[in-house]
């Protein structure tokens, strides 16, 4: 299992776009992977649209990303890599 913390820039969070690109990059993956707002601790399948923007994730709030499974290393590149771009 592998976690990354990150503080969100992007001045309105995370909208519709970001949300939809963490979801297409996540569901290339075997592994389970979930996003967590820090916030207010809630937590959703970073594969799944929807439940992703029900996080209420906002500016400059923390996030945490877990990978667990088999790729969860590549996973993890691949998430950073989006996040860090997109939010």
């Amino acid at each position: 299992m592998t976690e990354f913390e990150y503080t969100v820039k992007d001045k309105i969070g995370l909208h519709a776009r970001p949300a939809g690109m963490i979801a297409k990059t996540a569901a290339q993956f075997e592994s389970t992977i979930t996003l967590t707002n820090l916030e207010n601790a809630k937590t959703a399948d970073a594969k799944k649209l929807f439940a992703l923007m029900n996080l209420m994730v906002k500016y400059d709030n923390k996030i945490r990303i877990t990978c667990d499974g088999e790729d969860s290393d590549k996973a993890m590149t691949a998430m950073k890599q989006c996040i860090e771009e997109y939010l």
